[in-house]
């Protein structure tokens, strides 16, 4: 999630995520220094929309509608094996990533006017961002000091609302996915 100036009392960006706690202990001292969106109140994650909806447009309506779609998908556990990297950015990839690539789809179709990262990506790659710097010798120590850490694996239960508000993200909603 990126830092903005924007004026948020007259807009306010929202996205969905999956929070994985479990990679905290491996990437969180990383995403500290490494990371904007620490800073601004996001946990470790995997984007299913970013953005989502502008804030005012959240309304009841929609969030019963986004809780009624995510519930029609079953929780799963992803797997966090190995680095790879977008230029100036180190990430871990899931495995199996097909079922976040759903959540995304899923939304997106009911919400066509919210296409990921606004379009820029022709092809949206399903990730946990460690960290960002345009240095690849930092990106290379990062990589060698949590690669000994890794697999994490990591429960897929909830996706989460949050909205960017006053400078921070805000978790605003959790909609639960369907039990296995």
């Amino acid at each position: 999630m990126k830092q903005d100036t924007t004026d948020w009392n007259l807009t306010a960006e929202t996205g969905l995520i999956v929070k994985v706690p479990a990679a905290e202990p491996v990437v969180g001292r990383w995403r500290d220094k490494f990371d904007v969106a620490t800073a601004a109140g996001i946990p470790a994650h995997m984007t299913v929309l970013y953005p989502f909806l502008d804030y005012h447009l959240v309304n009841a309506s929609v969030r019963n509608e986004l809780g009624a779609l995510l519930a029609r998908h079953r929780a799963f556990d992803v797997e966090l094996r190995e680095c790879q990297r977008f230029p100036g950015v180190l990430y871990l990839a899931p495995v199996p990533a097909s079922q976040l690539r759903a959540l995304t789809e899923a939304v997106v179709s009911r919400w066509p006017e919210a296409p990921p990262y606004n379009g820029q990506f022709a092809d949206v790659v399903p990730h946990l961002t460690v960290a960002q710097s345009d240095d690849p010798e930092v990106l290379d120590m990062i990589e060698n000091d949590i690669s000994s850490r890794l697999p994490i694996i990591a429960r897929v239960a909830s996706v989460h609302l949050v909205a960017h508000r006053s400078g921070r993200w805000h978790e605003e909603q959790m909609f639960g996915l369907a039990a296995r």
